[in-house]
């Protein structure tokens, strides 16, 4: 999997960030997800090699403006740019209504069915899928109802163990094609199941993205077993301490979740427009990635707008060249 940073900035824009977008692409190549579409986003995408054609799901984390005010417009351009692919949107409730609401008050007829899909109801083991991903979510605290989605990709590549099936008397034929398929086949009076024939040479890829939250530790159930967290790090501890109304993670905090529970990759995004590249002008970046990294012992990442990840195999997170123009 590959993460492409659309926005990283919390609220509002700045010259170098826009507000949250994230794009993960799937393994295969085949499309991506959004997650997150604040004002702006379209515009970020048309910098990128990424297409609307491509856009496989929409997943917002909650209602806030930074987060979801891009929408509109980007599913009125895939609109115009000829889309006529059903999209699916996961999002929490009251997002559906406001879409259609603003569509008929600006007579925006879409030629493609938008599929709207509750957040509410992945809550409790319920999961959002398709060929490629599939998608469960936790609930976070914030000043609204806010969600991390889970991303995992579908298994790949199927191989039979064909050592085994000869070693088990079973013929190459139609059981072999019926295993790898997956669930169980009669042959010669004996039940035979996929799992103990069929392996994956590639484990399984998970990232979870976060939405705004104030307690990075309801995440340990959603971590087990992920390679990368992505997480808001609005603040440093010292400016949070006078913002626990806001609903924001300090970046020590969040570094310090991600060791607990042994998360190998930890991406900070959402950074509040008071950090700044240049280290002369106050506070910086640099203040919350030496707090970060003071707490966390794994890969640390930073992010930043039009950045690009990608999820090796063996589950380092690395910066890849960016093929377009920022």
């Amino acid at each position: 999997m590959e993460l492409l940073f659309l926005g990283t900035s919390s609220g509002t824009p700045t010259r170098a960030r826009n507000v949250s977008g994230l794009a993960v692409l799937a393994g295969q190549g085949k499309g991506w997800y959004l997650v997150d579409c604040g004002e702006g986003t379209q515009h970020r995408v048309l910098r990128t090699p990424l297409s609307l054609q491509g856009l496989a799901g929409v997943f917002i984390t909650h209602v806030h403006g930074d987060h979801c005010y891009g929408l509109p417009g980007l599913l009125a351009s895939a609109g115009l740019q000829g889309r006529t692919l059903p999209l699916d949107v996961i999002a929490p409730e009251g997002i559906e209504t406001w879409l259609r609401a603003t569509f008929e008050l600006t007579q925006t007829w879409l030629p493609f069915e938008l599929r709207f899909h509750a957040t509410e109801a992945l809550v409790g083991g319920e999961y959002w899928h398709d060929s490629e991903m599939a998608v469960s979510t936790a609930v976070l605290a914030h000043r609204v109802p806010s969600y991390a989605y889970r991303l995992t990709e579908q298994a790949q590549q199927p191989r039979l163990d064909r050592d085994k099936l000869l070693a088990d008397g079973i013929e190459r034929g139609p059981a072999w094609g019926a295993l790898i398929r997956g669930g169980s086949v009669e042959y010669q009076g004996r039940v035979l199941h996929s799992a103990d024939y069929v392996h994956f040479d590639q484990p399984t890829q998970c990232i979870v993205v976060a939405g705004d939250n104030s307690e990075p530790q309801r995440l340990a159930k959603a971590c087990l077993g992920a390679q990368v967290l992505v997480h808001e790090a609005t603040y440093t501890a010292e400016v949070a301490k006078g913002k626990t109304h806001h609903g924001h993670s300090s970046a020590a905090a969040v570094a310090a979740f991600a060791q607990q529970v042994q998360v190998p990759n930890l991406v900070l995004t959402h950074f509040s427009p008071r950090y700044q590249a240049n280290l002369r002008q106050g506070l910086s970046i640099e203040d919350l990635r030496q707090e970060a990294a003071a707490a966390y012992g794994g890969n640390l990442v930073l992010a930043a707008d039009f950045d690009r990840y990608r999820l090796s195999r063996e589950g380092l997170l690395s910066r890849v060249p960016q093929g377009f123009k920022e």
